[in-house]
């Protein structure tokens, strides 16, 4: 069996908490507890959430945290549309990290479909 680490989710999850790192270090001081801290906080809870699900014993528990990683994932996005609205990132920007998180999100229900249906029993 091999670890969280080997799941491609996973990894462009990592990817997606550090580009939003990156995104955010360019909005103003005054959102640094505001949005910025919710952004961080909803990108890097979608791979943390991969990797606790993987590590529990049975694939409901996995389910449940692979939900809780879609949930933030939808966070993001709306933080996204937020933050372009604001000005805070230009319509590149935010079409870049749009797509990296809806990869990401499309990964996380493929996930979930696949273990609700008995498939990708080997982990």
């Amino acid at each position: 069996m091999g670890s969280y680490r080997d799941l491609t989710v996973w990894e462009k999850g990592i990817a997606l908490a550090k580009a939003i790192y990156e995104l955010t270090a360019t909005f103003p001081a005054d959102e640094r507890f505001g949005l910025t801290n919710q952004m961080r906080r909803c990108s890097v809870s979608i791979p943390s959430n991969i990797a606790e699900g993987y590590g529990r014993s049975s694939d409901k528990e996995l389910i449940q945290f692979l939900y809780v990683a879609l949930g933030s994932s939808n966070e993001l996005d709306t933080q996204l549309v937020i933050s372009r609205e604001l000005s805070y990132i230009n319509d590149k920007s935010f079409d870049e990290a749009r797509e990296q998180n809806d990869e990401v999100s499309k990964m996380i229900r493929s996930l979930i479909y696949r273990r609700k249906n008995g498939l990708d029993r080997n982990r």
